[in-house]
């Protein structure tokens, strides 16, 4: 399988991120009424910092454990000895399943709910929400993929082809762009787009706990979790009133929301 070059994950997010501020600029769908410049500054030197740390942690990891895997013929797609393309497939549909079911667990377990709903306290959802997340998550992420990387048999390179489609789309989701209906619901039919997910986003429980799907809306149908709004334009983002002060949305108030039992409960 052909190589690819790890600069090409960052280079590809900026310049995606970058096309969808400006389409955000020109058509928004939403009017946040907020600071913007701050509010997606904030959110993206998260996103930086966290990349940063996961990066610094559990790159070599991830390698050494998919490297183990492969040479040891430990893992599903291993075991099956398919084409490369048919294995890549394969691969990406099961890791893509396993995102979707971490995703869940995310907001089932009490404990990871903690860290997991820094990502939901955004109440102005723009395409720089998809960075905003726990540096306490991504580790705990991270390392929950440095575990089950190696039981798919997934190797780095099919997992960095898996990112580089899931982050326009995880970017594009997040987006605060008013897309024709037409447009999203063909869209919709394959993959998760923003009247999906911002119904995810949203300050009423029930929907927050619907939608998990990463990249294929198809799990979401298939496991009941599936939910849209006829009325987008209705969703209030974020998990309530407590989480709006400006001292929540700080780089430093973000990283301390999990820590104040006070103000993070799970039913906010």
């Amino acid at each position: 399988m052909f190589e690819l070059d790890p600069i090409l994950k960052p280079v590809f997010i900026v310049v995606v991120l970058t096309v969808l501020w400006v389409f955000e600029s020109i058509r928004p769908m939403f009017s946040l009424g907020l600071k913007r410049v701050r509010h997606d500054f904030n959110n993206i030197a998260l996103g930086i910092m966290n990349a940063v740390l996961a990066g610094f942690i559990f790159s070599s990891l991830m390698f050494m454990v998919t490297t183990w895997a492969m040479e040891n013929g430990v893992g599903l797609l291993h075991y099956l000895d398919l084409q490369p393309v048919v294995e890549l497939l394969i691969g990406l549909l099961v890791f893509d399943c396993w995102q979707y079911w971490w995703h869940r667990l995310n907001h089932r377990v009490e404990f990871f709910w903690r860290f997991h709903a820094v990502h939901h306290s955004d109440a102005a959802m723009d395409a720089s929400s998809a960075l905003r997340f726990h540096s306490v998550e991504i580790l705990y992420s991270s390392a929950a993929r440095v575990l089950i990387l190696p039981l798919i048999g997934l190797s780095i390179q099919q997992l960095m082809i898996y990112e580089l489609i899931l982050l326009p789309i995880i970017l594009f989701q997040h987006s605060n762009i008013a897309l024709p209906e037409r447009i999203d619901k063909a869209l919709r039919v394959l993959i998760v787009t923003p009247r999906i997910h911002w119904v995810h986003h949203s300050s009423i429980k029930q929907e927050t706990d619907s939608n998990y799907a990463s990249l294929l809306s198809v799990w979401d149908r298939l496991f009941g979790s599936f939910r849209l709004r006829d009325n987008p334009q209705e969703i209030v983002f974020g998990l309530g009133a407590n989480f709006d002060a400006s001292e929540w949305n700080s780089i430093v108030g973000m990283l301390k929301q999990p820590f104040d039992s006070t103000l993070y409960k799970k039913d906010s």
